[in-house]
């Protein structure tokens, strides 16, 4: 296992474009976040916002680049060909398979983690200029708050699981403009399309089962007992669709003929 690891790193290392997905992630989330912190209003005690999910609203943007990045990282080996020559060299596919999802799982943590912190840090220096001062009753951002610790690593952590579910999907896919279309639909036309639907029991169930929505959960805060989902539970939801995307996808690359 340790040699196939040793080998997609190398093999990431060589391509142009995971440097630069990883770079955005960074910008991108800080900057949405930093945006968000300027432009969401306090104006008073209790005005009713979750300041730490304010912060971490990049997130939602950031998440792009990361599936991007494990497409890259499976359907890039298909359009050049080198596919062949991996799984002649690795024939264990579900070794290789793994080995991928330990290698961008690395790279997520590690872009996810700056990302996560420099929102963090933007919205303590921002979010005072927009009203949310101790006066309105929030205190400065802080690590050192367990709420906001738990939506902090939360994030990182729904990041890392969005990155396996789009490698499971792209293993699945194997082209990258289907996977990439595919992938993008299910983090931001899903929730968007559960909010069309009349039924309210129909749409809370959607909501409830949407990766993205259900994953977020664990950003907020305040008024927890009026989510649709618990932060634990919608994480759960996330992992129960990495796990199963996974799992699809390794056992159609045992099957398949490259």
């Amino acid at each position: 296992m340790r040699w196939a690891v040793r080998a997609e790193w190398t093999k990431v290392r060589t391509l142009a474009g995971p440097g630069w997905l990883l770079a955005s992630v960074v910008v991108l989330t800080v900057a949405l976040s930093a945006v968000a912190a300027a432009v969401v209003p306090c104006a008073s005690a209790g005005c009713g916002q979750d300041a730490t999910r304010i912060s971490l609203v990049g997130v939602q943007l950031g998440q792009a680049m990361v599936a991007l990045l494990a497409v890259l990282m499976v359907c890039g080996e298909y359009s050049t060909g080198m596919i062949r020559t991996s799984l002649t060299a690795m024939p264990r596919r579900a070794t290789g398979l793994a080995a991928k999802a330990v290698v961008v799982t690395g790279l997520t943590v590690a872009a996810g983690t700056v990302a996560v912190l420099g929102s963090v840090l933007a919205g303590r220096l921002i979010l005072p200029g927009s009203g949310f001062t101790p006066a309105h009753g929030y205190p400065p951002l802080s690590l050192a708050d367990g709420p906001t610790l738990r939506a902090a690593a939360g994030s990182v952590l729904y990041l890392v699981l969005i990155a396996l579910l789009s490698l499971g999907l792209a293993t699945a896919v194997r082209d990258s403009a289907a996977a990439t279309g595919v992938v993008l639909g299910l983090l931001y036309a899903f929730p968007f399309v559960s909010l069309m639907v009349r039924d309210p029991d129909v749409q809370l169930f959607l909501w409830r089962i949407s990766p993205t929505n259900a994953g977020l959960a664990v950003q907020a805060t305040t008024d927890l007992a009026g989510l649709p989902i618990g932060p634990l539970a919608g994480l759960g939801v996330l992992t129960a669709w990495a796990v199963a995307a996974l799992l699809g996808g390794g056992l159609l690359l045992r099957r398949r003929d490259a």
